[in-house]
């Protein structure tokens, strides 16, 4: 059943300092549509299927775009904000109020996840497609297994992005594979390698050029 009023309003229904939950005489009747965040979120807590309605309204799209900037596919996106929300239903709890705002909160799981999807969807096409021992980066591109074409050209093309890798400084090579190949952000990158942010942007756009003009040489 929804709710009837807004249980952020005074003396009604909060968030204590700890997520805490607190209660009190309930205020005026407000339309769902006009509650803040915090308020949704606190009616979500409570299971009001029709809070959490409104927020899937509210933040659907921006969920769905922020998908699709890092894994690339419409389809996948997609479901990645419906379990993204089921998430969001399963656990409301998880967002605490004190912590920062909502929408922040929500970007910050919607990317979380996207990236760990990339991550496994590379860690699933290397099991498909074993590299030989001694090749110590993941493939680049994805070939059918049963089309011995398609498979030759992409060893081919991993052969050659090994080698003009290979002729990178260690430094801008170390920052691509983690970028491309691992999936990281370049704030990700920047903490991993504890290397300023700046630092490592230049290095993946140098990296990038050198890479490039490798590559035409090798082709």
């Amino acid at each position: 059943m929804g709710w009837e009023r807004d249980p952020s309003a005074p003396a009604v229904r909060t968030y204590g300092s700890a997520g805490e939950l607190t209660w009190g005489a309930p205020p005026t009747a407000g339309d769902l549509a006009e509650w803040s965040d915090d308020s949704l979120m606190a009616a979500v807590v409570a299971r009001d299927p029709d809070a959490f309605g409104v927020l899937y309204d509210r933040y659907a799209p921006l969920v769905y775009t922020t998908c699709l900037r890092v894994v690339g596919e419409p389809a996948m996106a997609e479901d990645l904000v419906q379990d993204i929300f089921v998430r969001l239903w399963q656990r409301p709890e998880a967002f605490i109020p004190a912590r920062g705002r909502f929408v922040t909160w929500l970007l910050s799981i919607t990317r979380n996840r996207a990236v760990d999807e990339v991550r496994s969807r590379n860690r699933r096409r290397m099991r498909e497609l074993p590299e030989p021992k001694d090749a110590p980066f993941a493939p680049v591109a994805t070939a059918r297994a049963d089309d011995p074409v398609s498979l030759a050209e992409l060893r081919e093309e991993q052969v050659a992005v090994r080698q003009a890798l290979a002729q990178l400084p260690p430094e801008q090579r170390r920052v691509l594979e983690l970028a491309f190949f691992g999936g990281y952000t370049h704030q990700e990158i920047a903490t991993r390698l504890r290397e300023p942010l700046g630092t490592v942007k230049t290095r993946i756009r140098l990296g990038m050029q050198k890479l490039r003009a490798s590559l035409e040489r090798l082709r």
